[in-house]
């Protein structure tokens, strides 16, 4: 028999029995004072987080990033200087599912990217597509209940999930996607990343750039169709995390080349759509992709909860040479993202493992609070400023929070329109100059059969023409496609 070091409690004290729980008796009661027995309860009553409210359900892993493009003429940034080394977590996810939902279900993949730089940690947390469903931050909480489950029967429900997106034609660039191929990635591997949020760049010498991020998947695009991800979903609803950490530990590392879009900030007035709407593109054609580098995930986590499920990834977490923009939804995350560890894993959420920065130094006045362990040094002020050595902001060294003009008189307004903005015209081009006949059979197909789920009107009627915005002839489709599946 294989001999082992005793058991002990949390605080390393010897335990007389894993076995049996002390009691009066074999027939008593069993005693209060039986510290381990409570202790092993208690701690096992508490040993879940509340799940995050969106993104609830992923997989993570480790990995790299290698620069080997230049783009120093656009960003000072230390992680994208020519040659650098940065290591890196991800975190791929499902927005509306919660813990236990099938992977393969039709939905948004997160993609979260935590860069543990020489300056600190900087999060890119973006999703699998490169615009969203909404463009200003106060639509958000509506928009996630109406994608998650109503109130009476804890049941999802399409028809309330179509009363918001036709009531909001900003969301049909999104929606077009969503019902699309890439609307079921085939793993995770096989997807492209977006930071999708316009970002700001600034050089050595000062100069701004707005900028889009596009992690383009090496291992090429693929996609489910919904029959295939119906039946991957009855039989391992665990598909893409299980795809995900087999294909780590066998040896075949996904990786992503990391482009970048780049618009010199005084062209960004003059463009065609406002280039800080989330539910829009910047053309290719008007800005290329300029390459970064290539992203290499070659590490599972060691333990799932402790690297992945505590994993705080934050739009906030910037290092000098990158900023924020305009983008109102951009500006909303800054401060949810944040708030929403705080409730969920606790305010000293960033002295956990994966979100403490591993290549720099913390020098901060942050103090106590529940599950404190790390602190300063006795002789260290607690307060700012100080006579006495303790650390003083840098302006040198700040990140860039945010540096542009704007009016400053205070105005509820939507943003500035532009020569070609509208809520389907991007919508439109994806579905007439980027898709192929066969992928328009199957977006047509893909909103059929969701809209026949419970759609029912008046939500019906203004979905029929909510597509026929987007495309006429794709409109009359799916219209009388649920017309002859209604009239039988």
């Amino acid at each position: 028999m294989t001999t082992s070091e005793p058991t002990t409690t949390n605080s390393g004290i010897p335990v007389a029995s894993d076995d049996e729980s002390l009691t009066a008796g074999p027939q008593g009661p069993v005693a209060l004072h039986d510290f381990y027995l409570i202790e092993k309860l208690a701690q096992f009553n508490r040993e879940r987080v509340p799940e995050r409210v969106v993104h609830a359900k992923g997989a993570g892993a480790h990995g790299e990033l290698v620069v080997t493009g230049d783009v120093s003429r656009y960003t000072s940034a230390k992680l994208f200087a020519p040659g650098a080394r940065t290591a890196s977590l991800a975190r791929f996810s499902t927005v509306a599912g919660e813990q236990g939902s099938p992977d393969t279900w039709r939905d948004p993949r997160g993609f979260a990217v935590k860069f543990y730089t020489p300056d600190g940690n900087y999060d890119l947390v973006g999703n699998n597509t490169p615009v969203f469903f909404i463009r200003d931050a106060i639509k958000f909480p509506d928009f996630i209940r109406s994608q998650k489950r109503l109130p009476g029967n804890g049941l999802r429900d399409h028809n309330m999930q179509w009363d918001f997106w036709t009531l909001r034609p900003e969301s049909a660039h999104q929606v077009t996607w969503l019902m699309g191929d890439r609307g079921i990635p085939k793993t995770y591997r096989h997807m492209n990343g977006y930071g999708s949020h316009t970002y700001q760049w600034t050089n050595a010498a000062g100069e701004r750039f707005w900028v889009k991020y596009h992690f383009k998947t090496d291992q090429g695009v693929d996609f489910l169709t919904q029959a295939e991800a119906d039946e991957i979903a009855g039989r391992d609803a665990d598909h893409h995390r299980r795809d995900l950490w087999d294909a780590i530990e066998r040896g075949d590392f996904p990786s992503w080349t990391l482009y970048v879009q780049i618009m010199p900030v005084a062209e960004a007035e003059s463009y065609r759509f406002n280039p800080f709407d989330l539910t829009k593109i910047w053309s290719h054609r008007d800005y290329p992709l300029t390459e970064v580098g290539r992203w290499t995930l070659n590490r599972n986590p060691a333990n799932y909860f402790v690297e992945i499920e505590q994993a705080a990834f934050e739009p906030s977490n910037l290092v000098p040479g990158i900023g924020f923009s305009p983008d109102k939804m951009l500006l909303g995350r800054v401060f949810a993202y944040s708030d929403a560890h705080r409730y969920r894993i606790g305010a000293n959420y960033a002295e956990l493992p994966p979100n403490r920065p591993h290549a720099a130094e913390v020098r901060s006045y942050s103090k106590e609070g529940a599950m404190r362990h790390g602190f300063n040094a006795p002789e260290v002020p607690v307060y700012a400023p100080n006579s006495f050595g303790g650390p003083h902001a840098d302006p040198n060294a700040a990140g860039d929070e945010g540096r542009w003009s704007f009016d400053p008189e205070l105005v509820r307004t939507g943003y500035v329109r532009h020569a070609e903005d509208d809520d389907f015209g991007q919508a439109g081009t994806l579905v007439r100059d980027v898709l192929d006949d066969a992928q328009r059979d199957r977006l047509v197909g893909n909103v059929i059969g969701h809209v026949l789920d419970g759609v029912r009107e008046p939500v019906l009627s203004r979905v029929f023409e909510y597509w026929k915005n987007v495309d006429p002839q794709i409109g009359k489709r799916i219209e009388e496609g649920v017309r002859a599946a209604t009239d039988r």
